[in-house]
Protein backbone atom coordinates (compact mmCIF):
# COMPACT_ATOMS: atom_id res chain seq x y z
CA UNK A 1 0.00 0.00 0.00
CA UNK A 2 1.12 3.70 -0.84
CA UNK A 3 1.48 5.82 2.09
CA UNK A 4 0.31 9.19 0.09
CA UNK A 5 0.57 11.26 3.12
CA UNK A 6 3.94 9.54 4.30
CA UNK A 7 6.20 12.60 6.44
CA UNK A 8 2.53 14.54 6.52
CA UNK A 9 1.54 15.78 9.96
CA UNK A 10 -2.02 15.63 10.69
CA UNK A 11 -3.52 16.84 13.96
CA UNK A 12 -7.18 15.90 15.03
CA UNK A 13 -8.72 17.93 17.42
CA UNK A 14 -11.03 16.29 19.09
CA UNK A 15 -9.34 12.49 17.92
CA UNK A 16 -9.66 10.55 21.29
CA UNK A 17 -13.48 8.72 20.44
CA UNK A 18 -15.55 8.43 17.30
CA UNK A 19 -15.83 10.06 14.29
CA UNK A 20 -12.09 11.62 15.46
CA UNK A 21 -10.38 8.70 16.43
CA UNK A 22 -11.75 7.20 13.09
CA UNK A 23 -9.97 10.07 10.96
CA UNK A 24 -6.98 9.87 12.89
CA UNK A 25 -6.47 6.18 12.22
CA UNK A 26 -7.41 6.57 8.60
CA UNK A 27 -4.59 9.27 7.94
CA UNK A 28 -2.27 6.91 9.82
CA UNK A 29 -2.63 4.13 7.54
CA UNK A 30 -1.89 6.91 4.83
CA UNK A 31 1.43 7.48 6.03
CA UNK A 32 0.68 10.66 8.44
CA UNK A 33 2.36 11.37 11.51
CA UNK A 34 -0.45 12.25 14.07
CA UNK A 35 -1.39 14.83 17.22
CA UNK A 36 -4.94 14.66 18.58
CA UNK A 37 -6.32 16.62 21.06
CA UNK A 38 -9.08 15.96 23.60
CA UNK A 39 -10.75 17.74 26.69
CA UNK A 40 -11.05 15.52 29.38
CA UNK A 41 -10.26 11.85 29.07
CA UNK A 42 -6.19 11.41 28.83
CA UNK A 43 -6.79 7.46 29.08
CA UNK A 44 -8.55 7.62 25.87
CA UNK A 45 -6.68 9.76 24.05
CA UNK A 46 -3.54 7.76 25.31
CA UNK A 47 -5.27 4.38 24.10
CA UNK A 48 -5.47 5.94 20.62
CA UNK A 49 -2.12 7.28 20.53
CA UNK A 50 -0.66 3.12 21.34
CA UNK A 51 -3.28 2.35 18.29
CA UNK A 52 -1.61 5.12 15.92
CA UNK A 53 2.09 4.08 16.77
CA UNK A 54 1.16 0.33 15.97
CA UNK A 55 0.53 1.79 12.45
CA UNK A 56 4.29 2.81 12.34
CA UNK A 57 3.26 6.65 12.55
CA UNK A 58 4.53 8.57 15.82
CA UNK A 59 1.80 10.09 17.77
CA UNK A 60 1.23 11.93 20.40
CA UNK A 61 -2.07 14.04 22.27
CA UNK A 62 -2.33 17.56 23.53
CA UNK A 63 -4.85 18.19 26.38
CA UNK A 64 -7.12 21.14 24.74
CA UNK A 65 -10.21 23.23 25.11
CA UNK A 66 -11.65 23.80 22.05
CA UNK A 67 -13.46 26.37 23.19
CA UNK A 68 -10.80 28.94 24.19
CA UNK A 69 -9.31 30.36 21.12
CA UNK A 70 -6.22 31.22 23.12
CA UNK A 71 -6.13 27.13 23.77
CA UNK A 72 -6.62 26.12 20.33
CA UNK A 73 -3.50 28.87 19.43
CA UNK A 74 -1.36 26.92 21.59
CA UNK A 75 -2.37 23.52 20.64
CA UNK A 76 -1.40 24.43 17.12
CA UNK A 77 2.08 25.80 18.26
CA UNK A 78 2.30 22.93 20.46
CA UNK A 79 2.32 19.94 16.65
CA UNK A 80 4.84 22.11 15.52
CA UNK A 81 7.18 22.42 18.25
CA UNK A 82 7.00 18.69 18.55
CA UNK A 83 6.85 17.66 14.73
CA UNK A 84 8.32 20.79 12.94
CA UNK A 85 5.87 21.69 10.58
CA UNK A 86 1.88 20.58 10.17
CA UNK A 87 0.12 19.78 7.01
CA UNK A 88 -3.26 18.86 7.66
CA UNK A 89 -5.70 19.94 10.39
CA UNK A 90 -8.65 18.18 11.03
CA UNK A 91 -11.82 19.97 12.94
CA UNK A 92 -13.87 17.46 14.78
CA UNK A 93 -14.29 18.56 18.20
CA UNK A 94 -18.27 19.50 18.82
CA UNK A 95 -21.06 19.30 21.47
CA UNK A 96 -24.47 19.02 20.39
CA UNK A 97 -27.05 20.93 22.38
CA UNK A 98 -30.75 20.47 21.48
CA UNK A 99 -33.43 22.97 22.90
CA UNK A 100 -36.53 24.83 21.19
CA UNK A 101 -36.06 28.65 21.02
CA UNK A 102 -38.98 29.40 22.68
CA UNK A 103 -38.16 27.09 25.97
CA UNK A 104 -37.38 29.45 28.97
CA UNK A 105 -35.70 26.63 30.67
CA UNK A 106 -33.20 26.21 27.53
CA UNK A 107 -30.25 27.06 29.32
CA UNK A 108 -28.08 29.51 27.58
CA UNK A 109 -24.49 28.97 28.85
CA UNK A 110 -25.05 25.57 26.85
CA UNK A 111 -25.90 27.29 24.22
CA UNK A 112 -23.20 29.81 24.47
CA UNK A 113 -20.33 26.96 24.65
CA UNK A 114 -22.00 25.06 21.90
CA UNK A 115 -21.34 27.82 19.83
CA UNK A 116 -17.88 28.49 21.26
CA UNK A 117 -17.08 24.68 20.32
CA UNK A 118 -18.75 24.75 17.23
CA UNK A 119 -17.45 27.37 15.54
CA UNK A 120 -15.31 30.14 17.27
CA UNK A 121 -13.04 27.49 18.42
CA UNK A 122 -12.65 25.53 14.93
CA UNK A 123 -12.45 29.79 13.45
CA UNK A 124 -9.56 30.06 15.59
CA UNK A 125 -7.61 26.65 14.77
CA UNK A 126 -8.21 27.45 10.96
CA UNK A 127 -6.63 30.93 11.66
CA UNK A 128 -3.55 29.66 13.64
CA UNK A 129 -2.89 26.28 11.66
CA UNK A 130 -3.27 29.21 8.43
CA UNK A 131 -0.04 30.76 9.59
CA UNK A 132 2.25 27.86 10.03
CA UNK A 133 1.12 25.42 6.77
CA UNK A 134 2.94 25.63 3.70
CA UNK A 135 1.73 25.14 0.39
CA UNK A 136 -0.37 22.11 -0.16
CA UNK A 137 -1.98 22.22 3.52
CA UNK A 138 -4.74 21.19 3.78
CA UNK A 139 -8.05 21.94 6.49
CA UNK A 140 -10.86 20.16 6.43
CA UNK A 141 -13.74 20.23 9.31
CA UNK A 142 -16.57 18.17 10.09
CA UNK A 143 -19.79 19.35 9.96
CA UNK A 144 -23.42 18.50 9.65
CA UNK A 145 -26.59 17.82 7.53
CA UNK A 146 -28.79 20.08 9.93
CA UNK A 147 -27.62 22.83 7.53
CA UNK A 148 -29.81 21.69 5.00
CA UNK A 149 -32.65 20.66 6.69
CA UNK A 150 -33.52 21.04 10.64
CA UNK A 151 -35.44 17.84 10.45
CA UNK A 152 -36.98 18.24 14.14
CA UNK A 153 -37.28 20.82 16.69
CA UNK A 154 -34.75 22.11 18.98
CA UNK A 155 -31.84 22.09 16.20
CA UNK A 156 -31.43 25.97 15.73
CA UNK A 157 -28.67 26.99 17.64
CA UNK A 158 -26.85 23.97 16.33
CA UNK A 159 -27.91 24.28 12.88
CA UNK A 160 -26.76 28.27 13.35
CA UNK A 161 -23.13 27.26 14.54
CA UNK A 162 -22.63 24.36 11.37
CA UNK A 163 -24.22 26.92 8.98
CA UNK A 164 -21.72 29.91 10.07
CA UNK A 165 -18.86 27.15 9.83
CA UNK A 166 -19.55 26.24 6.07
CA UNK A 167 -19.78 29.81 5.45
CA UNK A 168 -16.39 30.80 7.30
CA UNK A 169 -15.05 27.58 5.49
CA UNK A 170 -15.89 28.83 2.10
CA UNK A 171 -14.66 32.32 3.11
CA UNK A 172 -11.08 31.20 4.06
CA UNK A 173 -10.96 29.10 1.15
CA UNK A 174 -10.40 32.29 -1.30
CA UNK A 175 -8.30 34.18 1.35
CA UNK A 176 -5.91 31.02 1.89
CA UNK A 177 -5.88 29.94 -1.69
CA UNK A 178 -2.73 31.73 -2.85
CA UNK A 179 -0.83 29.82 0.16
CA UNK A 180 -1.53 26.64 -1.94
CA UNK A 181 -4.04 25.84 1.29
CA UNK A 182 -7.34 24.24 0.06
CA UNK A 183 -10.24 24.34 2.78
CA UNK A 184 -13.41 22.04 3.03
CA UNK A 185 -16.17 20.78 4.78
CA UNK A 186 -17.34 17.05 5.44
CA UNK A 187 -20.85 17.18 6.10
CA UNK A 188 -21.60 14.09 8.22
CA UNK A 189 -25.28 12.36 8.94
CA UNK A 190 -26.01 10.46 11.62
CA UNK A 191 -23.27 8.50 13.47
CA UNK A 192 -22.90 6.04 15.41
CA UNK A 193 -20.91 7.92 18.12
CA UNK A 194 -20.64 7.88 21.86
CA UNK A 195 -22.58 11.45 21.66
CA UNK A 196 -24.91 10.19 19.40
CA UNK A 197 -25.15 5.97 19.82
CA UNK A 198 -27.58 4.41 17.84
CA UNK A 199 -29.06 2.91 21.08
CA UNK A 200 -30.24 6.06 21.83
CA UNK A 201 -34.38 7.02 22.26
CA UNK A 202 -34.15 9.17 19.24
CA UNK A 203 -32.47 6.71 16.91
CA UNK A 204 -35.44 4.89 14.84
CA UNK A 205 -36.42 8.59 13.99
CA UNK A 206 -33.20 9.89 12.66
CA UNK A 207 -32.61 6.09 10.50
CA UNK A 208 -35.46 7.17 9.03
CA UNK A 209 -35.24 10.43 8.23
CA UNK A 210 -31.97 9.30 6.45
CA UNK A 211 -32.23 7.56 2.34
CA UNK A 212 -30.33 4.77 3.48
CA UNK A 213 -32.03 3.94 6.80
CA UNK A 214 -29.33 3.43 9.03
CA UNK A 215 -26.83 5.04 11.10
CA UNK A 216 -23.62 6.08 9.80
CA UNK A 217 -19.77 4.27 10.88
CA UNK A 218 -17.05 6.71 12.22
CA UNK A 219 -14.89 4.96 9.59
CA UNK A 220 -17.32 6.04 6.70
CA UNK A 221 -17.16 9.70 7.84
CA UNK A 222 -13.16 9.16 8.19
CA UNK A 223 -12.59 7.80 4.79
CA UNK A 224 -14.23 11.53 3.31
CA UNK A 225 -12.07 13.71 5.37
CA UNK A 226 -9.03 11.08 4.09
CA UNK A 227 -9.79 12.08 0.55
CA UNK A 228 -9.75 15.63 0.92
CA UNK A 229 -6.56 15.18 2.83
CA UNK A 230 -5.05 13.86 0.18
CA UNK A 231 -2.90 14.60 -2.77
CA UNK A 232 -5.61 13.51 -5.29
CA UNK A 233 -7.79 16.31 -3.99
CA UNK A 234 -5.61 18.77 -4.70
CA UNK A 235 -8.51 20.84 -7.17
CA UNK A 236 -10.96 20.55 -4.28
CA UNK A 237 -11.14 23.80 -1.87
CA UNK A 238 -14.31 25.98 -0.44
CA UNK A 239 -16.89 22.65 -0.97
CA UNK A 240 -18.92 20.37 1.08
CA UNK A 241 -18.68 16.65 1.36
CA UNK A 242 -22.09 15.31 1.92
CA UNK A 243 -21.30 11.29 3.59
CA UNK A 244 -25.09 11.75 5.71
CA UNK A 245 -26.72 8.86 4.22
CA UNK A 246 -28.54 10.69 2.45
CA UNK A 247 -30.17 12.46 5.02
CA UNK A 248 -30.11 15.75 2.77
CA UNK A 249 -31.84 14.11 -0.26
Amino acid sequence: MIKVLSSKVALVIGGSRGIGAAAALRLAEDGAHIAISYAASAEKAQAIVRQLEAKGVRAVAFQADQADPSAVEKLVKSVVSHFGHLDILVNNAAIFVMGDVDNPHHPLTAIERQSAVNFNGIAAAIRAASKVMGKGGRIISVGSGVTYRGGFPGLADSLAAKSALVGFSKGAARDLAPKGITVNVVQSGYVNTDMNPETSAYAPAFKASTALGRYGRPEEIAAGIAFLARPDASYVTGSILDVDGGYGV
